[in-house]
């Protein structure tokens, strides 16, 4: 589905793509141009602009780009002000979020700049004004569509999404079992995705970075270096400084982390077994500044950070093509889980997919419920079998690459009958 729609969208995001594109098809009807200068390109005064979008783009003066609207563009003008990039080509990266650590702590960085500008806008009591209303929503459509883009390259034997509690320490055996989970998949070929924060999702994507290493202990070997900061919070109120300094140590722990184990010594490289290839593993982050006070993790590879809560997670779940596993967690994960279950039982995005649930003292009850649903809407042959209780990792990964998503019989629309 995602593939369909970036396709469709003709996007176009260098000069060389706009040239090549006019060469190929003599025409940009119907293509999204973003961010780009276009105030020296002859070709363009000779080219249809019917249905063309451009998004951000810098124009020779005025009247060029009031020509072309006037041949069928929609003009989106660039936003200043603001401590984002509206219009996104890319996803974020853990560095590009962290910029100004060094200097200024977690406050200084653009992570926080961004969550203070949205949180301040989002408390006015009238909510925040058209234009920063718009400017959000032309960035989380950036995002949509970098996601779109990575997941076509880089989506392997398909996306496992993870869920579970953002509180849960690194201490915790949830966090070591949801890692070592990770690690298996990773290692198994799938792509992991988690809401890119703390706890659960954290233990997420630290287990996919470290899944070069060929020898499971190297988690464990990881949890020593973290458990000295087993919570982002410190069990501290927020907006307190005594939580502003636990965020520190946190942050701290996970450097300490990446230090060691992104360019390993030669001891840890034999003790583990690092594979030749060199480089953490890749997992995907997908965090939202709704919940801006919990810090993005370090162990992302890539990070679609949303203003969108409700967008984030929706996608979340959908790009999870090849299965969601949920760990104990807390309201948000329950929400994730019954709009999953919604999705495998109306076949939303034409696939039906693995619920595995690590923990039976978290989900024995709940899954009793939710099997009980299923078979009584008459479910249990379409996706009643994709749904699993298990209590370890290796069972929740041998569960998952038995049980591949199936197709989801698509209906025939009204306006077609």
């Amino acid at each position: 589905m995602r593939k369909t729609t970036r396709l469709l969208r003709q996007e176009v995001e260098s000069i060389v793509e706009l040239e090549t594109h006019l060469a190929r098809k003599g025409t940009l009807a119907g293509a999204v141009i973003q961010g780009l200068d276009v105030s020296h390109v002859p070709s363009l005064y000779e080219a249809d602009l019917t249905g063309t979008v451009f998004l951000g783009c810098t124009f020779r003066d005025l009247a060029q780009e009031r020509e072309f609207s006037d041949r069928g563009a929609a003009v989106f003008p660039a936003l200043s002000g603001l401590p984002y990039k509206v219009y996104r080509k890319r996803l974020y990266t853990v560095d590009e979020l962290l910029e100004g650590y060094a200097e200024g702590g977690y406050r200084g960085t653009l992570d926080f700049a961004i969550y203070t500008h949205y949180d301040r806008a989002r408390r006015v009591p009238s909510g925040p004004d058209p234009r920063e209303s718009l400017a959000q929503h032309l960035h989380d459509y950036g995002i949509d569509d970098a996601l779109a883009e990575l997941l076509e390259k880089r989506s392997g034997n398909g996306v496992v999404g993870i869920m579970g509690g953002h509180s849960t320490g690194r201490g915790d055996p949830y966090y070591a079992k949801v890692a070592r989970l990770a690690w298996e998949l990773t290692r198994a070929g799938y792509l992991i995705a988690s809401g890119g924060g703390p706890g659960i999702m954290e233990a997420a994507n630290l287990g996919a970075w470290l899944a070069p290493y060929a020898d499971p202990a190297v988690i464990d070997a990881a949890l020593e270096v973290l458990r000295p900061a087993d919570r982002f919070s410190g069990g501290h109120a927020e907006g307190t400084p005594e939580y502003l300094a636990a965020i520190q140590r946190f942050f701290a722990c996970a450097q300490q982390v990446v230090a060691r184990f992104a360019q390993p010594g030669d001891a840890d490289r034999k003790r583990f077994g690092r594979a030749p290839r060199g480089g953490p593993g890749a997992s995907l982050a997908i965090p939202t500044w709704f919940y801006g006070h919990e810090p993005t993790n370090l162990f992302g590879s890539w990070v679609a950070k949303y203003f969108s809560n409700s967008l984030r997670e929706d996608g979340l779940l959908a790009i999870a093509t090849a299965g969601v596993v949920y760990a104990p967690g807390s309201a948000g994960t329950l929400q994730e889980l019954f709009v999953d279950l919604a999705q495998n039982h109306y076949g939303t995005f034409r696939l039906r997919s693995p619920m595995v649930f690590l923990g039976r003292e978290t989900y024995g009850t709940l899954l009793e419920w939710v099997r009980g649903f299923v078979e009584r809407t008459g479910k249990q042959t379409v996706y009643g079998d994709l749904i699993a209780l298990v209590e370890e990792p290796l069972e929740a990964a041998a569960f998952i690459r038995a049980n591949p998503p199936r197709p989801a019989p698509a209906g025939t629309p009204l306006y077609e009958l």
